[in-house]
């Protein structure tokens, strides 16, 4: 721990004693809550955008160290008439001031990962209950330890923004898994498989497609998640594929991954593109890339399934998280929109049914009832139900439907991968971040209409 983390701990240390052995639970149901945002970034905006559109949220505070960011979302204040916010900037530890749980009830992290778990202990530290991140949680294994730790002590809830969940197909697909469809699932596959070139590198001024600088000289993400492909080397985005997939296998909640191992490929994509956007002498044609253009990661799971996950962001390619879900009784793949359920398809098996049909047969009762309000927010309708999702745990007090054990393991493939890779490809064991819990937890995830 730093000093200057040091410092602020024991300064909330009267605050702690105070607030370490509150229920969360113990409070009525909440009609609105104070919401703070850290990180006022183009995610962090979107956030802000839905949270706007929401009559039960308050956003009292903000707090970003960029002027640019902090003015764009200034304007999204005042296009929806709603009072602007307390802002909080200056430095890199301005955010703390904003951790104060007689003004919010609630705190949204969307900065640079590895920002997220010290602001995340801070949050907790300064007796915050309810704590949602963007993806991921944390950059080391030692960060996911210390998170889950730490939010156990604090008898908190840390929710991580996983909006794959809540895909109406992957919901779909949850439902039919829970009815029987598919019989006993046996392999699954998922990734992150999206061509991020465009946004690993822009031309300093727009966020997009628009040149090859990063670093110091990039706008927005490029400013920072490039540089973890120059030093990094592993899947460095698992949980959009891997989160929908762990809920349809009862992950933390009757089983969960024992072990993974990794492999990635040479690295071509970035230097290729920084060439073509700027040039041969460009100088960042000079730069070396640790991330493989593929990671595979295959994990096993105690309960004896498979999942199979691909990180493939550096090439050129359309858009697609590669699911499939197979078991004893069917299987689906995107990818072809395909479905086949044995006995009750309605071609033998040489043929697929259009998943369509299925999909809108088995429909997950929070899009048939929350539709209208989600396409009214970004990434297909998704963003509303992860944030309806947080939102509505913090007002009633209740345990977030995805926790900080659900953050912990999905985000822990991440550095398992590069300790896999780094090994030579060596399969190593998957920690037990609820302490053996896993046995006896129940999967209510989605179990209702409600969130």
């Amino acid at each position: 721990m730093n000093n200057s983390r040091r410092k602020f701990v024991k300064n909330m240390s009267l605050g702690i004693a105070a607030v370490s052995t509150f229920n969360p639970l113990s409070k009525p149901y909440a009609d609105k809550i104070k919401i703070g945002v850290i990180g006022t970034g183009l995610r962090g905006q979107a956030h802000i955008s839905t949270l706007l559109k929401r009559t039960d949220t308050e956003i009292t505070a903000i707090c970003d160290i960029e002027p640019k960011m902090l003015e764009m979302s200034r304007k999204l204040f005042k296009d929806t008439g709603k009072p602007l916010p307390k802002i909080f900037t200056g430095d890199a530890y301005a955010y703390r001031k904003l951790l104060d749980p007689k003004s919010i009830d609630a705190v949204i992290i969307a900065t640079p990962w590895e920002l997220h778990t010290p602001m995340i202990l801070d949050a907790l530290a300064g007796g915050l209950k309810y704590i949602a991140t963007e993806v991921v949680l944390g950059v080391t294994l030692e960060d996911h330890f210390e998170v889950v730790r730490s939010t156990e002590k604090n008898n908190a809830q840390v929710m991580m923004l996983e909006n794959a969940c809540y895909r109406r197909d992957t919901l779909a697909i949850t439902n039919m898994v829970r009815q029987g469809l598919f019989g006993e699932l046996i392999h699954l596959q998922g990734g992150y498989q999206h061509d991020l070139r465009g946004v690993k590198f822009n031309d300093g001024i727009t966020p997009y497609n628009s040149g090859a600088e990063f670093g110091e000289k990039g706008f927005s993400e490029a400013k920072w998640r490039t540089n973890h492909s120059v030093n990094r080397n592993g899947d460095l985005y698992p949980t959009h594929g891997v989160g929908p997939l762990a809920v349809m296998l009862d992950i933390n909640r009757g089983n969960r991954f024992e072990s993974l191992n990794s492999f990635s490929t040479k690295a071509r994509g970035l230097h290729n593109y920084i060439a073509k956007k700027g040039g041969a002498d460009h100088p960042n044609t000079k730069v070396l890339f640790k991330l493989g253009d593929v990671v595979t990661t295959h994990i096993k799971c105690t309960n004896g399934e498979t999942i199979l996950l691909q990180h493939d962001t550096n090439l050129p390619r359309p858009y697609s998280l590669g699911f499939r879900v197979q078991g004893t009784g069917g299987i689906w793949m995107n990818l072809n929109n395909g479905i086949y359920i044995e006995g009750q398809s309605k071609y033998d098996h040489e043929r697929w049914d259009d998943a369509k049909e299925w999909l809108e047969k088995y429909d997950h009762p929070l899009w048939k009832r929350w539709s209208k309000e989600a396409y009214q927010t970004g990434h297909d309708g998704i963003d509303f139900f992860v944030m309806n999702a947080f939102i509505e745990a913090a007002k009633r007090k209740e345990p977030t439907p995805m926790d900080v054990y659900d953050a912990a393991s999905w985000s822990a493939i991440t550095p398992l991968s590069e300790n896999s890779i780094e090994l030579g490809n060596e399969t190593v064991t998957f920690p037990d971040f609820t302490g053996g819990k896993w046995m006896s937890r129940k999967n209510d995830f989605a179990s209702t209409d409600a969130y």
